[in-house]
């Protein structure tokens, strides 16, 4: 599993460097695709001619979201606040959902129908519903985001509490522990490594359910950005802000990332999704 670091040592090449080098090359590689990607983009729309209110060429792209100048900070914003709200709410309710599903049968069948009812429904039928009942603001957008954000994070918290080696908690039952005690000190750290799996599947989640919102109902974001330029075929925009949307999703994702590797390293290591 472990790779000894002085097979992969160049002569005289010190530890840390070698380190620093199998660190960096996930990421240039990454670069590179993307980068190879972007100039086949550009020469091919420059060749063949395409117009630009149809495939605009990157360079387009970033001339014409750059002419926008501050003006769409104001949409970044709308955006980062619907996401973050809708995953905040999506957490704090993902939790005594999960504990519930873990501790009892009954509402283990109760609750997860349900569920999985939910998630079946798309947020595009639910979203100008939600639009209609909570009214026009930024409740249905936030509304949206942790309907599509929670379902993942309930299923993975409710896993990881449900897998807790028996053994510690027979221990803890036959040491008197109370069942609170017991959550807070072996279930719930045992579940740790499954609930940031599904808190990094939901940050991309909320991502697309503040966009789905801002779809039905926004006065800026930048869905409705997206959702303005395409109408009149300002399609460099509507590029623009998806590549915005794209780097906030992949920020974000890795600051999730960054929270388990630096304050759980543990979790990291026993990731259902580790190899």
């Amino acid at each position: 599993m472990f790779e000894t670091p002085s097979l992969d040592l160049a002569a005289g090449e010190a530890p840390g460097w070698a380190r620093f080098r199998a660190a960096a090359r996930g990421p240039v590689i990454s670069s590179f695709a993307i980068g190879l990607v972007i100039v086949a983009w550009e020469v091919g729309v420059r060749v063949f001619g395409v117009r630009e209110f149809i495939l605009p060429a990157p360079s387009v792209i970033v001339r014409d979201t750059a002419a926008m100048g501050w003006g769409i900070v104001p949409h970044i914003e709308a955006t980062l606040v619907t996401i973050f709200a809708g995953y905040g709410l999506a957490f704090v309710l993902s939790l005594p959902l999960a504990i519930a599903l873990s501790s009892s049968r009954f509402l283990s069948h109760a609750l997860y129908p349900l569920l999985v009812i939910k998630q079946s429904v798309p947020v595009v039928a639910l979203a100008p519903i939600l639009t209609v009942v909570l009214g026009a603001g930024e409740a249905p957008r936030i509304a949206i985001t942790t309907l599509i954000a929670l379902f993942p994070l309930v299923v993975s918290t409710a896993t990881g509490l449900s897998s807790t080696p028996m053994e510690l908690v027979e221990l803890s039952q036959s040491m008197g522990v109370s069942r609170m005690k017991q959550l807070m000190d072996i279930r719930l750290p045992a579940a740790v490594p499954f609930i940031f799996s599904g808190l990094k599947i939901s940050m991309t989640l909320s991502v697309v359910g503040a966009i789905v919102g801002e779809f039905v109902a926004a006065e800026r974001g930048l869905g409705y950005l997206i959702y303005t330029s395409t109408a009149y075929f300002h399609m460099s925009i509507a590029f623009g802000a998806m590549f915005i949307l794209s780097a906030i999703g992949l920020l974000l994702f890795q600051g999730v990332l960054f929270i388990e590797r630096h304050f759980f390293p543990w979790a990291l290591a026993q990731a259902p999704d580790a190899e």
